[in-house]
């Protein structure tokens, strides 16, 4: 059994937040400027560029790459071999509590949604708890953003709706959005489960690499076919029209009651801002 102090952990959680919203990733600048490069609208290819040079300019300058430095949302996977000593809701809140004052991140959580009174440290994060095999305890910390995530939509489907029944709610869903979540987007999709197991793994989808690609037939045909579809929508770069609408689809499922068939789609701007570490 090995012990893990959280007090360890805050420098680190604090840095992740900073890191995160300061530098994009590189698969992500990579697709951005692959995007850029095939995009057919002179406009979005103004808009696409205008991103890059965003991104460069927030990594060179050490300053957040969009104003919404978003509510940090936390998955925590515990190995049951690890004895941690400490509370760690409070280590990762603390952590988080300096990262955004130290890089002078935007604070935007409220205490109350309806008070709508600032907390002023962009605390408390919403933490996802998991066990896992192993000794080793491991941190995904992503910057959600307003402008996307409000977008997002959730859905109890028919089972007779089935496979283009999903196909159509999801891209009901990033037509309505059109520019609202700053395209292009990452497109979470979650089917199966329950009302609340769906939504949860649509946001895990988020966390998935860029190529990674769905062990499950199903579900990695139905990535390809909405990607496809999803860009031949017309919204475009910022929502201004072209053929880069979304750069990935990611599907996650799970098994579901046999009357029921809950769809959630999270969207996730091209700020995609998420990174892994583990203790």
């Amino acid at each position: 059994m090995r012990t893990l102090d959280v007090s360890t952990l805050v420098e680190d959680i604090a840095q992740m937040c900073i890191e995160m919203n300061y530098y994009v990733d590189d698969q992500l600048l990579g697709a951005l400027k692959k995007a850029a490069r095939d995009e057919t609208s002179a406009l979005g290819r103004n808009i696409l560029g205008q991103i890059i040079e965003n991104d460069e300019i927030a990594a060179r300058k050490h300053v957040p790459m969009c104003q919404d430095t978003g509510i940090v949302v936390v998955y925590a996977a515990l190995g049951e071999d690890l004895q941690v000593r400490g509370n760690l809701d409070e280590a990762i809140n603390e952590g988080i509590r300096q990262g955004y004052q130290q890089g002078y991140l935007r604070k935007s959580v409220v205490r109350h949604p309806l008070d709508r009174v600032n907390t002023k440290d962009n605390t408390p994060a919403v933490i996802h708890y998991q066990r896992v095999l192993g000794d080793q305890l491991k941190l995904t910390i992503a910057a959600k953003g307003a402008g996307s995530e409000n977008q997002s939509q959730l859905r109890m489907l028919k089972p007779s709706e089935g496979y283009e029944g999903v196909k159509q709610m999801v891209l009901d869903t990033i037509r309505s959005a059109g520019g609202n979540p700053c395209p292009p987007i990452i497109v979470g999709v979650g089917i199966g489960g329950s009302f609340e197991k769906c939504a949860l793994i649509s946001k895990e989808a988020l966390m998935r690499p860029l190529d990674d690609v769905s062990e499950d037939e199903i579900s990695a045909q139905l990535e390809r076919e909405l990607l496809k579809e999803i860009n031949e929508l017309n919204v475009g770069p910022m929502g201004f029209g072209g053929k880069t609408t979304a750069l990935a689809v990611k599907v996650n499922t799970y098994p579901c009651h046999i009357a029921s068939l809950p769809v959630a789609v999270n969207i996730q701007c091209h700020a995609s801002r998420h990174m892994t570490k583990i203790f």
